[in-house]
């Protein structure tokens, strides 16, 4: 990529959390070709410059983007390219797509695994599409779409492996509201973005079924310290600090947020709908469903003591009792 003109970008994805990082690039005045598949919302996108349906609220400057449902020609161009899509919609996002990715800069911004084939964003891109290591990144930390499309301060982390990827990425995103942290811990930081979603599931469950902020603050350190057990064992690393933004800082915010999604569908699942019936209620995707499957069978595999994770599991997969499992998860927390 030349480094000398600014870098052309692209969206896929036209959810919440890729309508505020449209907003975030246009605010920067970094032109963005912008993959939306809905008719109606790319309509009111090109009359309204609004997402009618995520964010509505929020205004983007038309003279910065170009929406259209071809992927190959909003990618064509562009050389950084974000992934901003719920994760069990990435392979249908990407099937038709038939532009070299290679080459460009792929930044997943999707906080979620490959249900079925239970790989983070950047091992699937890495695996399927070619695409170096070195020209993958991670945006990620504390960031809930509504704040960002407000332009409230918030502090993210682009990890890469590469530095020079993360500064390019840094060097599109960041600005007064939208400060930017660089880490090389990819794996680590997609890891605890996942497990961040299962952690809520169990903080809105408890939430759900009425128990008070001095337990939910228990709960949400025993899941702190789940958390780094098992990125440490799954994804070891020198030097990792746990408690920074893009770990610590994510889990708390997801789980305490009343604007998380994930923290919802526990919420619901605690005062007792189905799995289903709450899954049907959502209006927007809860990552932690997926992730939830995929920290059960890892942790297995490692022999990993994980009863918060589990209890989710239990509840999600096994049809347990929220009450009975929430109740048996307090008697061995400490």
């Amino acid at each position: 990529m030349d480094t000398n003109k600014s870098p052309k970008c692209a969206v896929l994805g036209y959810g919440s959390w890729a309508t505020a990082i449209v907003k975030t690039l246009t605010v920067n005045h970094h032109h963005v070709n912008w993959l939306v598949l809905n008719d109606d919302i790319r309509e009111s996108l090109l009359t309204l410059s609004r997402n009618p349906k995520y964010l509505p609220w929020c205004y983007i400057d038309r003279e910065f983007f170009t929406p259209s449902a071809d992927i190959n020609e909003v990618v064509r161009e562009a050389d950084i390219v974000f992934l901003a899509m719920p994760s069990a919609f990435l392979k249908k996002f990407l099937e038709p797509l038939t532009v070299s990715l290679e080459e460009k800069i792929v930044v997943s911004a999707v906080k979620g695994i490959i249900p079925g084939d239970y790989l983070t964003i950047v091992e699937h891109m890495n695996r399927f599409y070619d695409i170096p290591m070195q020209n993958l990144a991670v945006v990620t930390g504390p960031s809930h779409a509504e704040e960002v499309g407000q332009c409230q301060l918030s502090y993210l982390t682009i990890a890469a492996e590469d530095n020079n990827t993360a500064e390019c990425v840094r060097n599109v995103l960041a600005n007064e509201f939208f400060r930017c942290s660089i880490s090389n811990d990819v794996l680590g930081v997609e890891v605890a973005a996942i497990m961040k979603n299962v952690y809520a599931l169990a903080v809105g469950i408890a939430v759900g079924l009425r128990y008070g902020d001095n337990f939910l603050s228990v709960l949400i350190s025993c899941c702190a310290c789940e958390m780094k057990r098992f990125i440490d064992e799954a994804v070891p690393m020198e030097n990792r600090n746990i408690n920074s933004a893009a770990y610590m800082g994510d889990l708390l915010v997801t789980c305490y947020s009343p604007l998380s999604r994930n923290r919802r569908l526990g919420t619901l699942l605690g005062k007792g709908c189905t799995v289903k019936s709450a899954l049907n209620e959502m209006t927007m995707i809860a990552e932690g469903y997926y992730g939830a499957e995929c920290i059960r069978r890892s942790s297995m595999r490692r022999n990993i003591d994980m009863p918060i994770a589990d209890m989710v599991w239990e509840v999600l997969y096994n049809r347990a009792s929220p009450r009975e499992a929430m109740q048996a998860l307090t008697q061995i927390l400490h």
